[in-house]
């Protein structure tokens, strides 16, 4: 069974942990080596000052992590996010990121936020490093790809696109005095 929760600063080592996997053996992270644990806590606490940051845990154990940020950062787009999400890699295909992701939205959608983006690595084709199964997950989750910028990443030795893919979860209406 599992269960969602407010991510707290004392799972980031957990949660870095899930990362590091990520960042040491695929492209769907373009980080080259792994943050430092004060590092990470300083990114939770920037993110958590504003958005949900949220962990999912069975038997009491973090089995992903997903979080919301600002998408661009000016004043104009506040009701817009960037989402991110990661499992640990022994849980996926069990309907736990769809969950996280659920749940996400729904926080976000109490906050305001109207649109939801993600920046996804993409590959000319599936290899070892990188597969489009997190484009294929956040398109079943209702996500559209909007736009594409060809070979922008580098990691093992070959290059990467990267795409974005957009959620709309509200109404937009006109906002007096803006």
């Amino acid at each position: 069974m599992f269960t969602i929760r407010n991510a707290v600063i004392e799972d980031a080592s957990r949660i870095l942990e899930i990362y590091n996997y990520y960042v040491k053996n695929t492209a769907i992270s373009f980080d080259y080596e792994t943050p430092a644990l004060d590092e990470w806590i300083a990114r939770m606490v920037r993110t958590m000052s504003r958005y949900p940051y949220l962990v999912v845990e069975e038997n009491g154990v973090i089995q992903g992590y997903a979080y919301a940020g600002p998408f661009v950062g000016r004043a104009a787009y506040d009701w817009s996010c960037e989402m991110t999400i990661y499992l640990d890699h022994n849980v996926q295909k069990r309907g736990v990121g769809r969950k996280l992701y659920e749940t996400m939205e729904q926080e976000l959608g109490k906050m305001g936020i109207l649109n939801l983006y993600a920046c996804i690595g993409y590959p000319d084709k599936d290899d070892e490093y990188l597969t489009t199964n997190s484009a294929d997950f956040h398109a079943h989750l209702g996500y559209t790809r909007v736009g594409m910028f060809h070979k922008c990443g580098y990691k093992f030795g070959r290059w990467y696109h990267m795409i974005w893919m957009e959620k709309i979860i509200g109404k937009h209406e006109e906002i007096e005095g803006q």
